[in-house]
Protein backbone atom coordinates (compact mmCIF):
# COMPACT_ATOMS: atom_id res chain seq x y z
CA UNK A 1 0.00 0.00 0.00
CA UNK A 2 1.02 3.55 -1.08
CA UNK A 3 2.03 5.28 2.09
CA UNK A 4 0.55 9.36 1.41
CA UNK A 5 0.84 10.52 4.94
CA UNK A 6 4.46 12.10 4.62
CA UNK A 7 2.58 14.42 1.73
CA UNK A 8 0.05 17.70 2.17
CA UNK A 9 -3.64 16.94 2.54
CA UNK A 10 -3.55 18.65 -1.60
CA UNK A 11 -1.54 16.00 -1.86
CA UNK A 12 -3.74 13.42 -0.57
CA UNK A 13 -7.04 14.96 -1.70
CA UNK A 14 -5.50 14.12 -5.27
CA UNK A 15 -4.66 10.72 -4.80
CA UNK A 16 -7.82 9.87 -3.16
CA UNK A 17 -10.09 11.38 -6.30
CA UNK A 18 -7.66 10.10 -8.83
CA UNK A 19 -8.21 6.56 -6.91
CA UNK A 20 -11.75 7.17 -7.02
CA UNK A 21 -11.87 8.33 -10.93
CA UNK A 22 -10.13 4.88 -12.00
CA UNK A 23 -12.27 2.61 -10.09
CA UNK A 24 -15.29 4.39 -11.46
CA UNK A 25 -13.58 4.25 -14.87
CA UNK A 26 -12.51 0.09 -14.51
CA UNK A 27 -16.61 -0.13 -13.10
CA UNK A 28 -17.99 1.41 -16.34
CA UNK A 29 -16.05 -0.40 -18.66
CA UNK A 30 -16.75 -3.67 -16.63
CA UNK A 31 -20.39 -3.21 -16.38
CA UNK A 32 -20.44 -2.36 -20.16
CA UNK A 33 -18.77 -5.39 -21.33
CA UNK A 34 -20.86 -7.35 -18.91
CA UNK A 35 -23.57 -5.64 -20.71
CA UNK A 36 -22.70 -6.42 -23.69
CA UNK A 37 -22.32 -10.14 -22.99
CA UNK A 38 -25.78 -10.52 -21.07
CA UNK A 39 -28.12 -8.78 -23.00
CA UNK A 40 -27.87 -11.27 -26.14
CA UNK A 41 -28.08 -13.58 -23.82
CA UNK A 42 -30.73 -12.90 -21.75
CA UNK A 43 -33.12 -12.00 -25.02
CA UNK A 44 -32.03 -15.55 -25.96
CA UNK A 45 -33.53 -17.03 -22.78
CA UNK A 46 -36.38 -14.91 -22.87
CA UNK A 47 -37.69 -15.48 -26.62
CA UNK A 48 -36.84 -19.10 -26.32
Amino acid sequence: MIDLAAYSSAVQAAALVGAVLLEAIVLHVGYGALERVATPLVDRITHA
